[in-house]
């Protein structure tokens, strides 16, 4: 149980968040006043602390998260109908670097077992990536997916042929559709296998996409930059590029892409273009020639001892509800406050879910320039979205609402908890690399997979993953540790959740705790002896940005 039944987040909040269900009358004894619940309150949903007058403004997490479109009594739900959104403005002010560093005695002389790169990075993983330069070449890489993955014992561990040999013989001995629908079909889970050829490489990944032309120029050198990020990430060995030929995303562009970001590249990388060879058939035969050549050339890596300060750190949050911000995502603050001073890095992304913390973010930033790129980025993505009739105040799915989530400001003053207290040390615009050490501001879209995709081409060797609704977001090349906010989901769904942060909820452990807790777990990831239940499950997402609306 809750050490509390509901909490007030900031002095400043004039709601309380009910941390269980409460019942209507039910009496809330809170500082010096005592009032009776007008309304019952679902646990991770707000309440208010007094009547409200229309249009009067609410606060959470210290900042303006919304205004009350009609009149609310003291101790009712605030909910869609009664609240709406609303955010401060923000502009250029002083800066506000200074910070209380944590402890990281425990950490500061700790290390990970790590691929080390040619450009001074280091991998938590080993991969080798196929990936075509237009949409096109699509099927060409699921064939080349067909015949290498089972061949070189990369298949994955888990599938359900035996459920659909089940079904098909009970088809086949004339049982009826009743029969079937109702049929106990035992999983069986299969081992990976054993004979996986090339033993220091953790898998060829298959990144598909439907972009490369037919869309604008912009779009397709964007993907160009995307890709070369994956090229050159850390957890990459090497990699297989097919392309058509006469696309928009030309050869030489990514090219361009691939040196921009590492200068002396020297991985294995095969470059094959379709209308230059002919056939199929000596496309995809030199394809599996040259690609076997490199991973021979890539499994000659090995595992060796690395510092923290190695590890780059992307934060997502998707299916968020209303204890995101009191849970899991502050716990992934005190990770970011640790890994920050041990010189390590860190990626904030998804900026519409920053809306109403602008101010905040702004005057962390390390110099005026710096500050000034991150407000340009979110006043043009905002003034894009409001230009299709939408806006940042459209973020929320219905999950969201649903959980407590009604104003994309109560969102995002959750969300940005991800980004612990550090001073911002760079605004980088998607698709850039992460160059700097310490806190960087990524422009993404909230979408999970697109945001994800983009903090792992930008460089986050890792990505911790927040989640109070359950989703299974993974990714092709870095591992992706998913944690619940709350412990219900975590006992619900143990096939996607790796953490549980829950336990801040009940009051078991701090947000101190559990960032420590974390952040060995991630030691663990990082040094390959624990794969997240995404890596088990071989969820590979991948989605490019087209830069339009994506909210």
């Amino acid at each position: 149980m809750p050490i509390t039944q509901f909490i007030q987040i900031h002095p400043k909040d004039n709601v309380l968040v009910a941390l269980t269900d409460l019942p209507q009358g039910y009496i809330v004894n809170f500082a010096s006043q005592s009032f009776t619940l007008a309304t019952a309150v679902s646990a991770k949903h707000k309440f208010t602390m007094q009547d409200l007058h229309p249009d009067e403004e609410i606060f959470m997490y210290g900042v303006l998260v919304g205004k009350a479109a009609s009149a609310i009594a003291q101790g009712s739900a605030i909910t869609v109908d009664n609240v709406y959104h609303a955010a401060e403005g923000y502009q250029l002010s002083e800066r506000k670097t200074a910070w209380q560093q944590p402890d990281v005695s425990a950490f500061k002389d700790r290390t990970f077992m790590g691929f080390h790169r040619s450009d001074n990075t280091v991998g938590t993983a080993n991969y080798w990536i196929v990936i075509p330069l237009v949409f096109c070449e699509n099927r060409n890489v699921e064939v080349l997916k067909e015949a290498l993955t089972s061949k070189l014992g990369f298949k994955k561990a888990k599938s359900y042929e035996n459920e659909v040999e089940s079904l098909i013989e009970l088809y086949q001995t004339g049982k009826s559709i009743e029969d079937i629908l109702s049929a106990d079909l035992q999983h069986t889970a299969e081992a990976a296998q054993a004979n996986k050829l090339f033993k220091n490489i953790d898998g060829i990944k298959f990144l598909t996409h439907d972009m490369g032309c037919g869309g604008t120029r912009m779009d397709s050198d964007t993907l160009c930059g995307l890709l070369a990020g994956y090229i050159t990430h850390p957890n990459v060995a090497g990699a297989t590029v097919l392309s058509l030929g006469c696309q928009h995303a030309q050869v030489s562009i990514l090219q361009d892409e691939i040196t921009k970001r590492d200068p002396q590249f020297n991985k294995p990388l095969v470059i094959l273009e379709q209308q230059k060879t002919g056939t199929e058939s000596i496309l995809l035969q030199e394809a599996l020639k040259q690609t076997f050549a490199g991973l021979i050339r890539a499994n000659e890596q090995e595992r060796s001892p690395a510092t923290l300060d190695k590890l780059c750190i992307g934060l997502e949050c998707g299916g968020s509800d209303g204890f995101s911000g009191i849970s899991a995502n502050p716990a992934l603050g005190h990770v970011s406050d640790i890994l920050v001073t041990l010189g390590g890095s860190v990626v904030l992304a998804e900026f519409p879910e920053l809306c109403g913390v602008e101010q905040e973010l702004s005057d962390r930033c390390v110099d005026e320039q710096t500050a000034n790129e991150f407000m340009q980025l979110m006043h043009r993505y905002n003034e894009l979205a409001e230009a299709t009739g939408s806006g940042f105040y459209a973020n929320p799915s219905p999950g969201n609402i649903k959980d407590g989530l009604i104003t994309d400001a109560i969102k995002s003053a959750g969300a940005a908890k991800k980004g612990g207290n550090s001073p911002v040390t760079a605004v980088l615009d998607y698709p850039e690399k992460i160059t700097k050490p310490g806190l960087n501001l990524l422009c993404t879209p909230g979408s999970d997979v697109e945001s994800t995709t983009a903090e792992v081409a930008s460089g986050a060797n890792i990505v911790l993953f927040t989640t109070g609704l359950g989703t299974p977001t993974g990714n092709p090349v870095a591992p992706v540790i998913k944690i619940s906010t709350n412990t219900n989901l975590f006992h619900k769904m143990p096939d996607i959740i790796d953490i549980n942060c829950g336990t801040i909820i009940e009051g078991v452990e701090s947000i101190e705790e559990a960032g420590e807790r974390i952040l060995n777990y991630v030691i663990e990831v990082a040094s390959g002896k624990i794969k997240p239940k995404a890596v088990l499950l071989g969820q590979d997402d991948f989605i490019p940005w087209k830069r339009g609306v994506s909210l």
